[in-house]
């Protein structure tokens, strides 16, 4: 594989701090937390009234003085501090002195793919601010695929989607790298957003954002297939007077605006088939794409994509905390790389050859200066 397994083996944690939620693997322990990015400020004293899940459900529900802050946006840490002092807490104390015995704290952290310098500077960074003396940078496709059981060393084609909450990353693995891959800033937040626009321009239904997830609510049931329940009743605020109404909204329209930012999803899909080898193509014929992440829950997407390639499409066992159990797998030394033995032999032998005509070689001259010296001293 490209990273470097010897030095994540020295590893003492793995964290995946994504756009919607956080998880820190410990070596050893397992996964210890997993809680949503969110945290509750108190604007007049500075200091930190909530994070987790507690401060995700004040979202929208706070006096002036209290701000919720989301510290990472688009998988890229956009607030270092309010990282540290949110991972601080969501650790614990106990966790956080066994961690502070160990004399030189190496950690490894996930990041998106083809990020840009500065927002792996900020992931090392925030994790320098908790005490670790050297972080180690996986790319999120390759710790996902680790982490749902896709034989990413060996030479053939596997295609992972991580289906975040900011961002879609599409890829095609092959002997522990990737050979090609696409970023689409398209998420399940986008998703959300497209739902929210639909109703409030249809139905000038203002629907709250946290109190109810409009996905839930409007693509129960087979979700964006056309077996689905008819209509959806969702209660929200009347755009013009203000006051709770709730409207029966049509789920084929739903679907429809929900289609809309999924295109963006597949045309990525399509770049990648495109600039990927023949030959891998085929593999993935058989193979189909793995779906992990949190928003590949999503009821129909699964069926959607398969309509739209042609490929069989899976969903991992478990696709939110996949990046997070791949990394961890890395750091308890479960992943091993593919060793060509065979390759091995064949330059050793070649070794004892060249080393066994090398003596003979370096004779050949030593005779031949003798055999000119000779004549010269019999004069």
């Amino acid at each position: 594989m490209t990273v470097n397994l010897e030095q994540l083996r020295r590893c003492h944690l793995a964290v995946d701090i994504g756009a919607a939620r956080t998880r820190v693997f410990v070596k050893g322990v397992g996964l210890v937390v997993d809680e949503p990015s969110v945290a509750a400020v108190n604007t007049r004293t500075g200091a930190l009234i909530a994070v987790g899940a507690l401060a995700e459900k004040m979202t929208g529900r706070t006096p002036d003085y209290i701000r919720v802050a989301r510290p990472v946006s688009g998988g890229t840490v956009v607030d270092i501090e309010m990282a540290q002092r949110m991972l601080r807490h969501l650790l614990g104390e106990k966790l956080r002195r066994q961690l502070r015995r160990k004399p030189r704290l190496r950690a490894a952290a996930c990041t998106p793919h083809d990020s840009d310098p500065l927002a792996q500077r900020a992931a090392v960074e925030t994790l320098v601010g908790l005490g670790a003396r050297r972080v180690e940078l996986v790319d999120t496709l390759i710790a996902a695929a680790v982490g749902c059981g896709l034989p990413v060393e060996q030479p053939t084609a596997t295609m992972i989607m991580v289906c975040g909450a900011a961002t879609t990353q599409v890829a095609v693995l092959s002997l522990g790298s990737i050979v090609t891959a696409e970023r689409i800033p398209v998420g399940g937040d986008a998703i959300d957003h497209a739902v929210i626009q639909h109703l409030r321009h249809q139905h000038e239904l203002m629907l709250p954002t946290q109190s109810v997830r409009p996905l839930q609510l409007a693509l129960h049931g087979n979700g964006l297939t056309p077996h689905g329940p008819a209509s959806t009743e969702i209660h929200g605020r009347d755009v013009a007077t203000g006051l709770a109404r709730s409207v029966h909204v049509d789920t084929a329209a739903v679907r429809d605006a929900i289609h809309t930012p999924l295109t963006a999803v597949l045309d990525g899909i399509g770049k990648v088939l495109r600039d990927c080898p023949p030959d891998l193509v085929a593999d993935l014929a058989d193979r189909g794409i793995m779906m992990v992440g949190g928003s590949a829950l999503l009821p129909g997407l699964d069926q959607m994509l398969h309509n739209a390639t042609g490929m069989p499409v899976r969903i991992a066992e478990r696709p939110d905390v996949c990046a997070v159990l791949g990394l961890g797998a890395m750091l308890e030394g479960k992943i091993q790389p593919m060793v060509l033995d065979p390759l091995a032999d064949t330059i050793r032998v070649s070794d004892r050859k060249e080393k066994a005509v090398r003596p003979e070689r370096a004779a050949a001259p030593a005779k031949a200066a003798g055999a000119t010296a000779q004549p010269a001293a019999a004069e």
